[in-house]
């Protein structure tokens, strides 16, 4: 009994960390379930300019588009979209004040 008592006081730190790993993973999931479960409150159409791209190694292209008004947003999209080009794009706000952006499907 000893003997676990100290050592679990020799890795607490590790156990510490890895809880709140944890911990946070949970917190990431549950906001996300819960924004996806919320309805669409409104769909405005902005448009925007296509300044970059990048593709991750297993993950889905994201696009950074500057905005006619001033602002900047990423936007991750499987479908091609050539650099440099004038887009339309939706503002999507869900009931929950949760917003995103895409490309018109």
């Amino acid at each position: 009994m000893l003997s676990s008592y100290t050592e679990l006081r020799k890795n607490a730190l590790g156990v510490l960390l890895v809880g709140a790993i944890f911990a946070l993973g949970g917190f990431v999931f549950l906001r996300q379930v819960t924004n996806d479960a919320s309805p669409i409150r409104s769909v405005d159409t902005l448009d925007a300019t296509i300044k970059s791209v990048h593709w991750g190694k297993d993950a889905p292209t994201t696009y950074v588009l500057f905005l006619d008004d001033g602002g900047t947003v990423l936007i991750t999209d499987d479908r091609p979209h050539l650099i440099g080009s004038h887009a339309n794009i939706e503002r999507v706000v869900r009931y929950n004040g949760f917003v995103f952006y895409r490309f018109p499907e």
